[in-house]
């Protein structure tokens, strides 16, 4: 996403735990969600823009600094949790995540779908699924997932970053790359000739989740994002952040 984006958020995050717990509970909850003195926020770096994808930026709040912990894709935050490297995060959530960390609120609901090069023939679902098309994804994602169960017959490969599958792309070494439809939009405008696809293969949901046993850091982190979504914090972060014209789709606990 987008430098203000995060620094607002996690900030508030923080701030708000201080303001809104008893000393010795603030001082609990700091220790669990903030052990090392700094919160950590796992974020994904690319120029993919959206409400996920993320630039790094460093600010501090309420006496604790916020330290962004870079990964190439939301896959790689999910390999890292049990590492402990990571306190909070917010990438898209399925099944297999679900069993590996713990989620709180859905702030985004978005469509995913395909792009195809330039001078492709595909003009659907129908005609992408066949012999021989290669489809990129980012490795290791939810959207990886949803196009290998959802593509028969097209070969769907995974790879670590988003300027890779760009370059590939723009290349037209690959026929098609699985994203999210607002996300792919913007890649069209960059890559003459490309074309998205109308049709929408399923729905990813991005949420705010924290490593697995840590109640406190949970029960917290879904209290500040209902909050956030109810009273406009979350409205606002899109809107300064270039997203005025992206609906909120939530999902609330």
């Amino acid at each position: 996403m987008f430098k203000q984006f995060w620094s607002g958020m996690s900030g508030l995050l923080v701030g708000l735990a201080i303001m809104t717990t008893t000393p010795a509970g603030a001082d609990a909850l700091k220790d669990e969600i903030a052990p090392t003195g700094k919160l950590r926020v796992a974020i994904a770096i690319s120029p993919a823009g959206g409400a996920f994808w993320s630039t790094k930026t460093e600010t501090g709040y309420a006496g604790v600094p916020v330290e962004y912990v870079a990964h190439n894709n939301s896959g790689q935050i999910v390999d890292a949790v049990s590492k402990g490297t990571w306190d909070i995060t917010f990438l898209p959530k399925d099944p297999e995540r679900e069993g590996r960390m713990a989620f709180g609120p859905i702030y985004e609901v978005a469509d995913a779908t395909y792009i195809v090069k330039s001078g492709s023939t595909v003009t659907n679902f129908a005609t992408l699924d066949q012999p021989g098309i290669k489809v990129a994804a980012v490795n290791n994602t939810t959207t990886m997932r949803g196009a290998i169960a959802h593509l028969k017959n097209a070969k769907v490969t995974g790879y670590q970053t988003y300027d890779e599958i760009f370059g590939l792309l723009k290349g037209g070494e690959i026929d098609a790359f699985a994203l999210s439809r607002d996300q792919l939009n913007a890649m069209a405008k960059q890559i003459p000739g490309t074309r998205v696809l109308d049709e929408t293969f399923k729905q990813t949901v991005t949420a705010v989740a924290v490593p697995p046993n840590h109640p406190q850091s949970l029960a917290f982190a879904v209290k500040f994002l209902n909050e956030a979504i109810a009273n406009g914090t979350l409205r606002k972060a899109y809107d300064n952040n270039g997203l005025k014209d992206r609906p909120v789709r939530t999902q609330t606990n």
